[in-house]
C-alpha cells in the first residue's frame, strides 16, 4: 500500500430500528485534525479525478453506491514513489480511506445508482488559495501521465 495511506474498516452496529456506522473518531491512530465534513455524488460511470492536496489528509467514506478509488503516490520522498493502489469502496465493503498530502487520488462510481461519498478533510476549504491541484482523469495533456486506466476489467 502507498506510503501513508491507511484503511479503516467501519463498524456497522445494526438493530431492530435501523443501524448505526462509526466513522472517523479522534482516538483513530490516523486522526491528525478537523477541517470541515462534506458530501460529494458521483453519477454512475463518472470519473471524478485527479487531484492531490499540499496540506490536506482527506477521509473517504462512501455512503451509498459504490466507487472504484485509485491514489497515485508521486511524493519525490516517498518510498512508494510510483506506485498505484485501487479500492473498491461503498455498501458492500464499508471503509474509510486515508489519503495523505501529495498522494493523487480520484474515482468512478461503478453502481448503478448515485453514490454518495463523505469526506472528513483535515483543513477547511480555502475558496481564496484552494489546496487542489488537478490533471485530467483520462488524457495526458500535461508533462504527467498517471499510470491508471479507468476501464472495466472485464474476464
Amino acid at each position: 500500500m502507498i506510503s501513508g495511506v491507511q484503511v479503516k474498516t467501519l463498524k456497522i452496529i445494526p438493530d431492530e430500528r435501523g443501524r448505526l456506522m462509526e466513522i472517523l473518531r479522534r482516538d483513530d491512530p490516523f486522526f491528525c485534525g478537523f477541517g470541515q465534513v462534506y458530501l460529494t455524488t458521483a453519477y454512475p460511470g463518472v470519473v471524478k479525478a485527479w487531484h492531490y492536496h499540499k496540506k490536506q489528509y482527506d477521509n473517504l467514506v462512501v455512503l451509498s453506491g459504490m466507487l472504484k478509488v485509485a491514489l497515485f503516490d508521486d511524493r519525490e520522498d516517498s518510498p512508494t514513489r510510483g506506485q498505484v493502489d485501487q479500492f473498491f469502496l461503498g455498501d458492500y465493503n464499508p471503509k474509510l480511506l486515508h489519503i495523505p498530502p501529495g498522494v493523487f487520488h480520484g474515482f468512478k462510481c461503478i453502481s448503478l445508482q448515485e453514490a454518495l461519498v463523505l469526506n472528513c478533510p483535515s483543513e477547511p476549504y480555502n475558496y481564496e488559495e484552494p489546496d487542489e491541484f488537478r490533471l485530467p482523469p483520462h488524457a495526458p495533456t500535461t508533462k504527467m501521465k498517471i499510470p491508471y486506466d479507468w476501464g472495466r476489467k472485464d474476464g
